[in-house]
């Protein structure tokens, strides 16, 4: 009797909006193990300038820039690091999982959300995009 080929393993993808966009100061891309890259898109929700990195909190009527890559599950452990989400879990970042629409196909997509309690006092992002407000 053959063995059995081991199950597919399902494409994990990202949506990224802030410091881990294309130029951003932990640029996804060249982190390790290298993503692939998808397409832009953009996800209804709020942009927060927090300092040096973004928040996105999701839904409502303002969009936010990003870019959506497939990952493996070593990287995204490695972006589970760098959310606060890794070994020694805060609660700054909580991920979620939404739909994308990237070129006319919807892809679900993992997404870093700030807690809310982190934007109080933040100025938000009018036009949603962290790479153009921090040029």
């Amino acid at each position: 009797m053959p063995d059995k080929p081991p199950p597919a393993v399902r494409a994990r993808h990202v949506f990224v909006y802030g410091t881990l966009r294309r130029g951003g100061s932990n640029d996804i891309t060249r982190l390790r193990p290298e993503p692939k890259f998808v397409g832009p898109a953009r996800v209804a929700g709020v942009l927060y300038h927090l300092g040096a990195y973004p928040g996105m909190t999701l839904g409502g009527p303002l969009v936010v820039q990003g870019e959506v890559y497939e990952i493996g599950a070593d990287l995204e452990a490695v972006l589970d690091e760098i959310e606060g989400l890794g070994a020694t879990p805060i609660d700054e970042y909580v991920k979620r999982e939404v739909v994308v629409d990237v070129g006319g196909q919807a892809v679900s997509c993992l997404v870093y959300e700030i807690n809310p309690r982190y934007t109080v006092a933040a100025p938000h992002i009018a036009d949603g995009d962290w790479l153009q407000a921090t040029a």
